[in-house]
């Protein structure tokens, strides 16, 4: 949903009861009425009151159907009721002025019954906007609630008579709605100065008013008032003073009529014959080249789509129109849908990455997303598994189970065993989505079905059944690696009494885990065949979900070192990582290599996974340890001739990788870094890990564009020396590179927006519009060095002392 789109529902399409939420009393009551009792003495607490709430639904002003009561409530003095009303009255019945009347009566009181208070609440509000969410309505002392239209027991504290108190209870409830962004540590902060701000109230004035707190019923989008049968709104009367009217249009967003017999009698068919001879002049030609440069995630205004349309027969020769010219098909005419199915086969082949474009959810036709198989038919192993995880969200997108992009995923896995093992952990991973789940099994059983009918292959290759079999045996090794990790967090103790209990188990009850029946595809490398775990370099990493570190000896004789994480979705980190990998693609592609470490990481169900363990420290530790990056690179790579002490070919691994990541965790938006998720490997390759914040989200306050730190950019000898200018050089060099293939990595984004990756779910089109806002492609190449430039030099700013405002919060990032 763009910010200028306002989506609502009307009152009078919704059919079900009006509900509402009667939780709580707050505030003391009065003492009783001399007259009414002889214990005037007594408190309320001491008088042990017994008290319901009495509710009627007022329409104009008249009572409709029979009043509702709460049980009795005794336990006091906060007496809480959290009781569910649900009326017989339904949403599309009511009227504009609809009220609820609420009144509170003790029965504790003698024979008659007392009334406490009452208060009566509009439904809709000044804008006929449906209330929603927790009110707070203040009880008028010893009145009966009053329906009628000019009630005299308003529940809405008066105007004049609001403080600091009513803003934040106001704020509270946008924030329960979800309207207001949730950042943990911020609203801990904020909850807790709220209560001794409150606090402070009730010590100066005391609680002299009583107020019952009814929580209203929500719904996905806003309910805006409208009568049965009407098509729009009875306008509120204008007064003579310069009012600002709100009229809500049920026909916003729907095609104009007159527009859309213009567009068809404009595109024509009978035009097909004149249209082809048809050339575009030199403006029109401009106007086209502006079109066909747009990112893929911006939608095409109504000249723009006819201009391509007019122009189409021209711009076969020219690859890069077709994706923008589908756009501009009116797919619902059978006729022009003919038309662009036949231009489309004898278009200009596209490249891979605008197919993946075509298999994005605006693309419904099943011709369209066909010939975008065909495209990446193309596409070499290693090019396609860097897709992989894309083209498995694409299936969610796709017109049947059994799509033609499901079998030709299977197809492709049949000949490499490592598709093979990827694709089924992509797809077995969301069977969780119940929305999609029978799309994705339909999928894991074509690819079992395909593998077992696999013979011997002509290197005497294991046959189908054997290798289905090697790869179901990695499911099972997982679910033992869960067992293990739910018995060592049970045990009680330090970390170094887990790792000896993990040791335990494995030497023991687990054994059969040292030494396996049968080879094992390792699920983060399918090629290497693991043949059991070494116990006695098997660990647990000091952290609250105690992942298992665990050594495995593999069949040729060596060992490999996994991360296996339970109560963790690595989907986000699995996501990141592949990107990494593919931006390092990109790079070397232009003979740029950044010694980047993309290590593998899988993600086995929506909260366990593995992650390849790369020997190295954090920054955190090597500080603790060695006071500065440089004293540790010395001691793995001493040089006395060379820069601080470091070999020339460390440092200049070291400078590379930094500007690799400084550019890559820019434009992927990555948040929440700091010290202890910055890695640094002897060889001097510095990297990233834990990516539990992307696209701009970061839990802390002002971050800074850059994520450098100070103790980064002084083992370059600080700012003003030649290896920080070599820094900036490649940091340049690199997000050029990789702005060129900035409609690749913005397809790849697009096709997650159906995944429930948590920063892509929450608001995909969002997430994508920030991602593409990174790249700058309203600049040259130019332009961008020195914007880039500028960018770097603003982020170091911020760490090294200076006097302005925003430095300084950036600076409070990094501690």
């Amino acid at each position: 949903m763009t910010g200028n789109e306002f989506r609502f529902f009307l009152s009078c399409d919704i059919n079900l009861p009006v509900t509402f939420r009667i939780e709580r009393l707050e505030g003391k009551l009065p003492h009783p009425n001399p007259s009414n009792s002889a214990d005037i003495d007594s408190t309320l607490e001491e008088r042990n009151s017994e008290l319901y709430v009495e509710c009627t639904l007022y329409l104009d002003g008249a009572p409709f159907g029979l009043p509702m009561r709460t049980r009795l409530e005794t336990k006091g003095p906060s007496y809480c009721w959290n009781e569910l009303i649900t009326l017989s009255t339904k949403y599309r019945d009511l009227t504009a002025n609809s009220q609820l009347a609420f009144t509170v009566w003790d029965v504790s009181r003698g024979k008659t019954e007392a009334v406490i208070g009452g208060a009566t609440v509009h439904l809709f509000n000044m804008k006929k906007q449906l209330k929603t969410g927790k009110n707070k309505l203040r009880l008028w002392a010893g009145k009966e609630a009053d329906g009628s239209i000019n009630t005299t027991t308003p529940g809405k504290v008066p105007k004049e008579e609001r403080g600091e108190l009513e803003r934040l209870e106001k704020l509270v409830n946008k924030y329960e709605r979800g309207q207001i962004q949730r950042v943990d540590w911020l609203d801990r902060l904020a909850f807790k100065s709220m209560e001794k701000i409150k606090e402070s109230h009730d010590s100066k004035h005391g609680s002299s008013h009583i107020y019952l707190v009814v929580d209203f019923c929500s719904f996905e989008h806003r309910v805006v008032f409208q009568e049965s049968g009407a098509n729009f709104l009875i306008p509120s009367p204008i007064a003579s003073t310069n009012e600002l009217v709100t009229v809500w249009d049920p026909e916003v967003g729907k095609i104009n009529p007159s527009e859309h017999k213009q567009l068809k009698l404009a595109r024509s068919l009978n035009r097909g014959i004149i249209d082809r001879d048809l050339k575009p002049s030199s403006t029109e030609r401009k106007s086209i080249q502006r079109i066909l440069r747009y990112p893929p995630t911006r939608s095409l205004s109504g000249d723009e789509r006819q201009l391509l349309w007019k122009f189409r027969f021209s711009l076969m020769s020219e690859k890069r129109a077709l994706t923008k010219f589908l756009r501009c098909v009116e797919w619902s005419d059978v006729q022009e849908a003919k038309q662009a199915v036949e231009l489309m086969g004898k278009w200009e082949p596209i490249d891979v990455c605008d197919a993946l474009e075509l298999l994005s959810p605006l693309f419904e036709s099943e011709e369209v997303r066909a010939y975008a198989v065909s495209v990446l038919e193309r596409a070499d192993d290693e090019e396609l598994q860097c897709y992989l995880l894309q083209l498995v969200q694409a299936l969610r997108f796709e017109r049947s189970d059994k799509s033609r992009l499901c079998h030709f995923l299977v197809q492709r896995s049949l000949r490499n065993i490592e598709l093979a093992s990827f694709l089924r952990w992509y797809v077995a991973v969301e069977l969780h989505d119940p929305a999609y789940a029978k799309r994705f099994y339909c999928t894991y059983e074509t690819l079992e079905e395909n593998i077992l009918k696999l013979g011997v292959g002509p290197n005497g290759d294991e046959d189908g059944y054997k290798l289905w079999q090697s790869l179901v045996r990695q499911t099972e090794l997982t679910a033992q690696l869960c067992s293990i990790m739910r018995d060592v967090r049970n045990v009680r103790g330090g970390t170094q009494k887990k790792i000896e209990k993990l040791r335990h188990l494995l030497s023991g009850l687990l054994s059969e885990l040292t030494y396996f029946d049968e080879p094992i595809r390792s699920p983060l490398a399918p090629r290497v065949l693991i043949t059991g775990i070494i116990p006695s370099e098997s660990s647990i990493f000091k952290s609250a979900l105690h992942p298992l570190r665990l050594a495995f000896r593999t069949a040729n004789g060596g060992n490999c070192k996994i991360i296996f994480k339970k109560g963790d979705d690595l989907r986000q980190d699995q996501l990141v990582i592949q990107m990494v990998t593919l931006m390092d693609r990109l790079l070397k592609l232009e003979n740029l290599d950044l010694h980047l470490t993309p290590y593998r990481v899988l993600a086995t169900g929506h909260d366990e996974g593995m992650l390849e363990f790369i020997p190295s420290k954090s920054l955190a530790q090597i500080l603790s340890e060695h006071r500065s990056i440089t004293s540790y690179l010395q001691k793995f790579h001493p040089d006395q001739d060379g820069p601080f002490g470091i070999t020339a070919t460390c440092l200049e691994t070291f400078i590379k990788s930094c500007a690799g990541y400084s550019v890559i965790t820019y434009i992927l938006g990555i948040g929440d870094r700091h010290l202890d998720n910055l890695l640094l490997r002897d060889d001097g390759r510095l990297f990233h890990v834990d990516f539990g914040f992307i696209l701009g989200r970061d839990p802390k306050p002002f971050p800074p564009p850059m994520k450098l730190c100070k103790e980064m950019v002084e083992a370059m000898g600080g700012a003003e020396s030649q290896y920080y200018t070599r820094f900036k050089s490649y940091c340049c060099e690199a997000y050029n590179i990789l702005r060129k293939s900035s409609n690749l990595i913005l397809n790849l984004f697009h096709l997650m927006a159906g995944s429930n990756i948590p920063d892509i779910a929450s608001d995909p089109e969002k997430g994508i519009l920030k991602l593409q806002e990174k790249f700058r492609l309203d600049l040259d190449d130019e332009e961008c060095i020195h914007f880039f430039q500028d960018l770097i030099n603003e982020s170091v700013s911020a760490l090294f002392p200076q006097m302005v405002e925003t430095i300084h919060r950036w600076a409070q990032y990094w501690r």
